[in-house]
């Protein structure tokens, strides 16, 4: 049978003596410095200063204990030997935190040992994990039993899987309207029972009473919208209070750019757009040509005093391209296009002379020809007017902070803009498009000449009409009523009650005409679930009380119902009018737009690229949990 031989054994000197031997073993087993030598040579004495120690009392932790070599010579091996016979480092069990008290993070990583790199790919995502759960813990912990609106979006990542986004909206114990992406989940399939439960298990996993939830926040999709096997349908059988809102930064996309391609002569301007836009960036060459001719013309343009220099002006960029699910894209799209006409046709006239192919010599000279016509610019200009008056919509549809009621007041306001547009827009539009011909040098089309369809090859043009009609009445006017019509139908929710009873608590309502009758009228139709039956005998006369409350000048600095609840919070009105802020946080719960989810698609995109699609999807979700929240709650959790 072998002998066993320990550790320590591999150290021992190997020595005759007997005696010799069991003298070491004892000092290794009482941990007994040795005495140094009188006659040791002068070099050592140098270290004799540090070599005094008790070696019961070494310092275990590898972060703060003394390297071996600054030890004497002859005392090294002992202190190997007796850190190798302790074994590893293990903190002691007192001093680490009790399950029941809480520690920040930065109090448990201050007691970590000090070389502790964390280098390791396990441990990382394990650091990251602990994170997003706190993350998630601290939205929780916001939200508390309040209402609360789930928003939901699903898209395809690199790694070709369905992934689900949810965020959550509710109004934080300040009044503010928080919009909190909470959790990424990977779904089989995106029909809409299988969201469902998807949406509620996450929801049960973090305690949140599906009961609780007061609205629904999705885009147009049919697997969404459907009114009996849609995914809002599921949902509003078992929560009858969570009512569904379109997604009005969607809507409002449909109604500007998809309606306006119906109409023939716009979807043929954005076609010749693509073409032009593609022409012009197809290679890098092309696009160094487009920099360097815009250069020039800047140069130009500042030396004959048209252009005002300064800090950030006139900057060197290129055409930009359009993306359907970045809702602001077109305005950008229509206007460097504006700003670099002089150039691009100068690109497209160097393609035409120096093409390498005659293919694309020819396709720039189309491209040339659509966009020095008049009905091109005239439509160019005619675009980017609405699409200027409707960019403020847009952003503020954007915003995580918006309320319903305020987004319908800028709805309102759009569209009485655009029908402006249509009454009083027409001579000043006209006299921009010629103006902006004489500053390229191409001739006006005269506007008195007979209007010919289709280089006169049309067959059912049976009226002689002027160019100015036809530019007026079918492209003018068709664009503008049709982009009206979509706009009254994609926002008709002036029409839905909801919307109606909950303006009465508008502060500016509130100062015309305070209506207690349709408030009581609101919570009794729409959220009786949320009020006992004493609080509804009580809810009219503390109504009734707070419009006596808000005869004071503070209130008439308050603009939207946002401002009306973050006031109700600072001035501790809150807490004397219960019911009203209620019915006030439940008003703000309801979704505005899905921009939240689409921000946090993109972010996937940063996240999970083509060299690293085989991410994990709770390690996805913990990356793109903890960087999305913002700076509030990281203090808390560190």
């Amino acid at each position: 049978m072998l002998k066993v031989t320990k550790i320590h054994a591999f150290f021992k000197r190997k020595i005759t003596e007997s005696s010799d031997a069991t003298q070491e073993q004892e000092s290794i087993s009482n941990y007994k410095p040795s005495e140094p030598s009188e006659d040791r040579p002068t070099k050592a004495l140098r270290v004799e200063a540090n070599a005094t120690f008790d070696i019961n009392s070494l310092e275990r932790d590898p972060g703060l204990r003394r390297q071996i070599c600054e030890y004497v010579v002859d005392q090294r091996d002992e202190v190997r030997r007796a850190y190798i016979k302790d074994g590893p480092y293990q903190d002691l069990l007192s001093t680490y935190p009790k399950s029941n008290e809480k520690h920040s993070l930065a109090e448990v990583v201050k007691k970590a040992p000090l070389n502790a790199s964390y280098t390791s790919p396990q441990v990382k995502k394990e650091i990251l994990h602990v994170l997003g759960i706190k993350v998630k813990n601290a939205i929780r912990e916001e939200i508390g039993d309040g209402k609360f609106c789930i928003i939901v979006d699903e898209a395809r990542d690199e790694s070709k899987k369905e992934q689900m986004s949810i965020v959550l909206r509710f109004v934080d114990k300040k009044g503010l309207v928080r919009e909190r992406f909470f959790r990424l989940v990977h779904v089989k399939d995106i029909a809409a029972l299988t969201l469902k439960e998807e949406i509620f298990s996450v929801l049960l996993h973090h305690n949140l009473n599906v009961q609780n939830i007061r609205g629904q926040g999705y885009d147009d999709a049919s697997n969404m919208r459907g009114k009996w096997n849609g995914l809002q349908a599921l949902i509003l059988n078992e929560c009858s209070y969570a009512y569904y809102v379109h997604c009005m930064a969607h809507r409002l996309q449909l109604a500007l750019v998809a309606t306006s391609k119906e109409v023939i002569p716009i979807h043929h301007f954005f076609t010749k757009l693509n073409c032009i836009v593609n022409i012009d960036g197809a290679s890098c060459k092309r696009n160094d040509q487009l920099k360097a001719a815009h250069a020039e013309n800047i140069a130009h343009l500042l030396v004959v005093n048209e252009l005002e220099s300064g800090k950030g002006l006139n900057q060197i960029s290129t055409l930009q391209r359009v993306g359907d699910t970045r809702w602001s894209s077109y305005l950008k799209y229509v206007s460097s296009l504006i700003n670099m006409f002089s150039v691009t046709c100068e690109v497209l006239l160097n393609i035409v002379e120096d093409g390498a192919t005659s293919a694309q010599r020819g396709e720039a000279d189309a491209a040339y020809e659509a966009l020095t016509s008049f009905e091109f610019v005239f439509i160019l200009h005619l675009i980017r007017k609405i699409l200027e008056i409707s960019n403020s919509l847009c952003q503020a549809l954007q915003l995580k902070s918006q309320d319903i009621l305020n987004a319908m007041h800028l709805v309102s306001s759009t569209k009485s803009l655009i029908q402006s547009l249509r009454d009083e827009g027409w001579e000043e539009l006209l006299l921009e498009v010629k103006y902006f011909y004489e500053k390229v040098n191409i001739p006006v089309l005269d506007l008195n000449a007979l209007y010919v369809a289709r280089r006169g090859r049309a067959r059912h043009q049976q009226d002689k009409i002027l160019l100015e009609h036809h530019y007026k009445v079918d492209i003018f006017n068709a664009v503008i009523d049709s982009q009206l019509q979509e706009l009254n139908n994609k926002f008709n929710d002036h029409t839905v009650e909801l919307l109606i009873l909950s303006s009465t608590l508008d502060p500016k309502e509130i100062r015309r005409s305070f209506r207690v009758d349709d408030i009581c009228k609101l919570v009794q139709k729409f959220y009786l679930q949320d009020f006992a039956e004493y609080d509804m005998l009580q809810l009219r006369i503390q109504f009734e009380h707070f419009n006596h409350a808000t005869q004071v000048p503070e209130f008439e600095n308050l603009v939207t119902i946002s401002d009306l609840c973050q006031w109700l919070v600072k001035t501790r009105k809150s807490e004397i009018f219960l019911l009203v802020y209620r019915t006030v946080t439940l008003v703000l719960t309801l979704p505005i737009s899905t921009a939240t989810t689409e921000r946090s698609f993109l972010a996937t995109k940063i996240v999970k690229t083509r060299l690293r699609n085989k991410m994990e999807d709770e390690y996805l979700s913990d990356c793109k949990n903890t960087p999305e929240t913002k700076n509030d709650i990281m203090q808390r959790i560190i």
